[in-house]
């Protein structure tokens, strides 16, 4: 298959508008089939460019995702936040967390790659903007968390931390794999020891937010 021709985007905003494409299409391509299955050369042909042209704007597959990770936890603190500022209490401080963590998919499935394969090929670079975002995040929803539960920043921060931790491994349960959705369709009583997303995750949490202030 003869690649796409490549013409050379030599204006800032050219080149911004080609690094959008790149992670519109990678976003696009998660959505349809789980991050796990998405190749560099498959980002390309939905882009339009080469694969080695795609290089050009991120070095690695696991940058474009690591970027979109950045991008996905800005997009959850404004949706949390929203809901935080209305919280009257730790029961709807677990609720906003948990229930906006619900709504993005993507999120949740590259919070199970993060720390086991997105950062292990990126450059110093992609590595210092995602972490300095996450903790630009942490902060400011700890922060959120404090003024509506009585924990104190640092508590707030961590209990971001444990929803997030939280949400990267139930996740996968949530969305097996095509053997376990068929084993489990012939295992029902399999099945039922799978913990359901939403209700494992507000319960753990409303534990772990009872429980910080023992600790102090």
């Amino acid at each position: 298959m003869r690649e796409p021709e490549f013409l050379r985007a030599r204006r800032p905003e050219h080149k911004q508008q080609r690094r959008e494409a790149i992670l519109a299409a990678a976003r696009e391509l998660a959505l349809q089939s789980g991050v796990r299955m998405v190749s560099l050369r498959a980002v390309a042909a939905a882009a339009g460019l080469a694969k080695s042209n795609v290089v050009r704007y991120f070095g690695t597959r696991e940058e474009i995702y690591l970027e979109l990770a950045a991008e996905e936890w800005q997009g959850w603190r404004d949706a949390a936040t929203e809901r935080l500022r209305a919280a009257g209490g730790p029961g709807d401080v677990v609720d906003a967390l948990a229930e906006t963590l619900e709504a993005r998919p993507l999120m949740c499935d590259l919070l199970g790659y993060v720390s086991a394969s997105l950062e292990h090929n990126v450059s110093l670079e992609a590595a210092r903007a995602f972490k300095m975002a996450l903790l630009d995040v942490g902060a400011d929803l700890g922060a959120q968390v404090a003024r509506s539960t009585g924990l104190t920043d640092g508590e707030g921060v961590e209990l971001v931390g444990v929803a997030t931790g939280l949400a990267a491994f139930l996740y996968p349960m949530a969305h097996p794999s095509p053997v376990l959705a068929e084993l489990y369709a012939q295992e029902p009583w399999i099945a039922a020891t799978r913990p359901p997303f939403l209700p494992t995750l507000k319960r753990a949490l409303t534990a772990f937010l009872a429980g910080l202030p023992t600790l102090r």
